[in-house]
């Protein structure tokens, strides 16, 4: 958070029970923003990646258990390469700034998705930053890098049916849950709310298997533009919302 911007009190007074543990964002928006402005689409990213140190701030301090950001895609990479090249010095400067931070938090830093297509500089540099913080225990930050939902569920299927092919598993015994522990985000808590940015109405192959239940929250504000006012807004239609999970409103409610 920069020196000019202040805490919004509003997201303390939420109620812990009613928080998401799980929060998924796709950061969309920094080339608009940008250019709405009359800007570089660089600059929209650089803005962008303060609204990402703020929003791990804000969930960390709210007690979320696992925060995870739609940060490169598997299409991206069909981006112009001076912007692919400006996203991955972006990213290895936050992975430099935000280390010791991280460390210092409690925050646990993941990645998933293709990251061995990733710079070789950029690559190493996350897995020397996942490595110092693997003590964290507080909150898991995933960053989605080079990743694809579809993506992720073949690469789940061929690692079952490998299994399956040297007799380590039963064909017949692959169920959800087999199939959940083969994914990227084994280990982490089902996704309760996904927020997207900038006003698109649609999930860009993110979690597809993990959003299955989640709540969803569109925003016509572009990311660099999403803090913690409008994380607080997110919040508080969540914990508006009835999840019934398949039930009835009378079940739930005793009824």
């Amino acid at each position: 958070m920069t020196p000019k911007e202040k805490s919004d009190p509003r997201l303390d007074q939420l109620d812990p029970a009613a928080l998401p543990r799980h929060l998924a964002v796709i950061m969309d928006g920094n080339g608009r923003w940008a250019k709405s402005k009359g800007w570089r689409r660089v600059k929209g990213h650089e803005e962008g990646a303060e609204s990402v140190r703020v929003v791990v701030r804000a969930c960390r301090r709210l007690g979320l258990d696992a925060l995870t950001l739609y940060a490169f895609s598997e299409e991206n990479w069909a981006r112009p390469k001076a912007e692919i090249e400006a996203l991955m010095r972006l990213l290895g400067r936050f992975l430099k700034s935000q280390r010791q931070e991280m460390i210092e938090r409690g925050i646990l830093l993941n990645a998933i998705g293709t990251i061995d297509r990733l710079p070789q500089a950029t690559y190493d540099l996350l897995q020397d930053t996942m490595a110092a913080t693997s003590g964290g225990g507080e909150m898991v930050l995933t960053l989605a890098l080079s990743y694809g939902g579809r993506q992720e569920i073949a690469q789940a299927a061929r690692l079952l049916a490998e299994q399956a092919a040297r007799g380590e598993i039963d064909p017949s015994a692959i169920d959800e849950a087999a199939l959940a522990g083969a994914l990227y985000t084994q280990g982490l808590p089902e996704v309760d709310l996904l927020i997207r940015t900038s006003g698109e109405l649609r999930v860009s192959n993110f979690l597809l298997w993990q959003i299955a239940y989640a709540e969803f929250h569109f925003t016509d504000t572009y990311w660099p533009d999403f803090r913690e006012p409008e994380l607080y807004e997110a919040f508080r239609q969540y914990a508006s919302r009835q999840r019934r999970f398949g039930q009835t409103g009378e079940q739930l409610e005793g009824g």
